[in-house]
């Protein structure tokens, strides 16, 4: 499935700008946002990697449904650190909302994992295909 490299290149991204966000809260502002957004990017790029290497050995039809909740949530965490930067950085917001809207969509998206999770332990589970390691 070649959306999961696309999900860990989103994630490297991620990662990246987390880390340039760590450096920029220590040495330009000090300010709570930006360690923040730091934190939320570093610990959800982490979480698309590890969301990637899922979709690969998922059959297709449950790793289509993964790759959809992986790129909202990876959404939703970037929409959310990208405005509590532009706050520091450009003293303004994204947009009216877009905190919310982004922190919104990261929470859904962990719940919508769950619920994925679960009905592909039960699938998995009904058919007799369990892999435990």
């Amino acid at each position: 499935m070649k959306l999961a490299f696309f999900i860990a290149a989103v994630a490297a991204v991620q990662g990246a700008a987390g880390v340039a966000l760590a450096a920029a809260a220590a040495h330009l502002d000090a300010s709570p946002f930006l360690a923040t957004a730091s934190q939320f990017l570093m610990i959800h790029a982490a979480a698309g990697v590890g969301l990637a290497a899922l979709a690969r050995g998922t059959p297709r039809q449950q790793a289509n449904w993964l790759a959809a909740i992986a790129l909202a949530l990876q959404a939703g965490v970037t929409l959310f650190a990208g405005d509590l930067a532009a706050r520091v950085f450009f003293s303004g917001k994204l947009f009216n909302f877009a905190a919310p809207i982004g922190g919104g969509m990261t929470i859904l998206s962990w719940c919508a994992l769950a619920a994925w999770a679960t009905f592909a332990m039960l699938c998995a589970n009904s058919s007799g295909t369990v892999r435990e390691s």
